[in-house]
């Protein structure tokens, strides 16, 4: 793998920066058609295929002043298929086609674990929090959480001197929340800050769960610290188990609702910490070792081969008829078609891309 030219990093940030382009969708393209500069002139004609009109592709324009602008921040953006790239991102199935980067990128070739809990955590949480990151960092582990207040950001503060990683939700120059000002200042001089979302974007509720995505992607480990039941903390932990990374929960009291996700992952098989050295006598072996990769991405003359067939209308038709709001496994829906899965795979990204469908956790597609 080799840097990117100017031009290439310019095509592949307005691949990613596209309208319904999410990583699927942007790993299948490049697949498909080989380079986003092929895509780009390509994706039009797959909408409209499902009906889109007035589909919106970034501009050349928007792309250079977004990349313009991120270097006024002393910023850069890193694709995924640059050697640079974080390796436990790019062990991600798929990874996250491109983050912009503040900081001490050199932080992102280090080991990780996150630690991430409550907002509205209790002193002891967040005591417990920062003297857990603290050891960790002092152990040589860069810390990485998603900077908000509570249980993140003491792990921040904590070890700001080791090392801290903040994945924000929004657009990387939009801090989150307001209070914590003064922490993403002092992250962006000693730590690395991460966003894979577009500068601007003001963060909203659908961004949290691909920034927790982000968190437990970079880290050998995920460590929860007070979570509520349906918090976005158990969400990370959710990302972490299905990404193979090891979960790590500190018990709580059973009176307090800030610590039933937490006792709940406990009662499911995480691994239960009372400090530091819990979490690097599990870690310790992995680090030894570089992420398991996923398997090679296909050729453009691979995936023409897997793929040879365009899917007729009447087949189009009977995917459109077996899709409802209620999500369904890709592989059921193949089998529900009796058609090949790659005549299936390439009407669903029609459909994705004309804005029709939606893609979810375990390899799922549901109408929008």
């Amino acid at each position: 793998m080799n840097p990117l030219s100017p031009r290439e990093r310019c095509d592949w940030l307005r691949l990613a920066r596209t309208q319904n382009v999410g990583p699927v969708t942007f790993a299948t393209l490049i697949a498909r058609f080989g380079s986003p500069a092929v895509a780009l002139n390509e994706i039009p004609k797959l909408a409209e295929r499902s009906g889109a009109r007035n589909f919106k592709i970034c501009s050349n324009q928007d792309a250079e002043r977004e990349i313009h602008e991120l270097a006024q921040l002393d910023g850069t953006f890193i694709a995924s298929c640059e050697p640079h790239f974080p390796r436990g991102l790019a062990a991600l199935d798929p990874p996250p086609p491109i983050i912009s980067v503040i900081g001490k990128q050199s932080l992102l070739t280090k080991q990780m674990v996150a630690v991430v809990g409550a907002r509205n955590a209790s002193a002891l949480g967040r005591k417990f929090a920062a003297m857990l990151a603290s050891d960790l960092g002092e152990a040589g582990l860069v810390i990485a959480s998603g900077m908000a207040r509570g249980i993140d950001a003491a792990a921040h503060e904590a070890s700001l001197k080791t090392g801290t990683c903040a994945v924000l939700a929004g657009g990387i120059d939009m801090i989150y929340p307001p209070e914590n000002a003064g922490l993403y200042e002092c992250i962006r001089q000693q730590g690395v800050i991460v966003s894979e979302m577009p500068l601007h974007e003001s963060p909203q509720a659908r961004h949290f769960p691909r920034r927790n995505r982000i968190i437990s992607g970079m880290s050998r480990g995920v460590a929860i610290v007070e979570a509520a039941e349906g918090s976005g903390s158990l969400i990370t932990a959710n990302y972490a188990l299905e990404q193979g990374r090891e979960v790590f929960a500190v018990p709580g009291s059973p009176l307090d609702p800030r610590a039933r996700g937490s006792n709940r992952l406990i009662r499911q098989g995480a691994t239960l910490i009372e400090s530091a050295d819990d979490v690097l006598q599990v870690l310790k072996p992995m680090l030894e070792h570089s992420f398991r990769e996923p398997e090679p991405a296909l050729s453009k003359q691979q995936f023409l081969a897997a793929h040879p067939d365009l899917p007729d209308e009447s087949l189009r038709r009977a995917v459109v008829e077996l899709l409802a709001p209620s999500p369904i496994e890709i592989d059921e829906l193949i089998r529900r078609c009796k058609a090949p899965a790659g005549v299936v795979m390439a009407i669903l990204l029609d459909l994705e891309l004309a804005g029709e469908v939606l893609r979810h956790a375990g390899n799922r597609v549901s109408f929008r």
